[in-house]
């Protein structure tokens, strides 16, 4: 078998990930898109993004992965980059209280700005520091199911549940959406909107 080549897919959804700084949005995007995770802790500036492909009945699906800053003065640069969004994962800190009383704001920003159908998933973070949980597992499943959205806890750290949270996310977008063609490409502002599977850039940096 042949390798895939870079424009080798054949639906293309944009995934946006969204919550506070410091929930480790950045590594759950780097566990997934190239099996990697940094203990440097630094803040996203601006939005940045990497791309993978899985397959999913027989077809290959290219994630294009938005990870945004989650620091509140970034939040007006970052709004225009929820269009077109097929998906969301909204991430919290099991250990930190206020990140998971925060995700009610996320959601409601990214239902201002997405389709009413988009596909969110609620993930929180940090599973294996369960010896400091702050925020029950019970709670954030019954507050997903509330507000219809899919649930699991994951470790970026430890790879836990960060596959499966991530194939499942574009699956649900596959049986249910109608598919973005290859060569239709996501608008966010920048000539070159596509990057090889693994590689992560920020469209605000020099």
């Amino acid at each position: 078998m042949g390798l895939i080549g870079d424009d080798d897919y054949d639906y293309l959804y944009k995934v946006v990930l969204i919550g506070d700084s410091g929930v480790g949005k950045s590594n759950l995007l780097s566990r997934f898109s190239n099996n990697k995770f940094s203990l440097d802790f630094k803040s996203t500036i601006g939005v940045d993004y990497a791309t993978r492909r899985i397959q999913l009945g027989g077809q290959i699906i290219k994630g294009q992965i938005w990870d945004s800053a989650g620091q509140e003065r970034y939040r007006a640069m970052t709004s225009p980059y929820y269009r077109g969004a097929l998906g969301a994962l909204i991430v919290y800190d099991i250990t930190r209280k206020v990140t998971f009383e925060n995700v009610e704001r996320w959601l409601r920003e990214l239902r201002d700005h997405t389709d009413q159908n988009i596909v969110v998933m609620l993930a929180g973070n940090k599973a294996d520091l369960a010896h400091l949980r702050a925020v029950p597992t019970d709670e954030a499943k019954a507050f997903a199911e509330r507000e219809h959205m899919f649930f699991m806890e994951t470790s970026a750290l430890k790879a836990i549940n960060v596959e499966k949270a991530f194939t499942q996310l574009l699956s649900r977008i596959y049986q249910g959406k109608s598919p973005k063609p290859k060569g239709q490409m996501i608008n966010i502002g920048s000539k070159d909107n596509q990057v090889s599977t693994g590689k992560k850039v920020s469209c605000c940096s020099t």
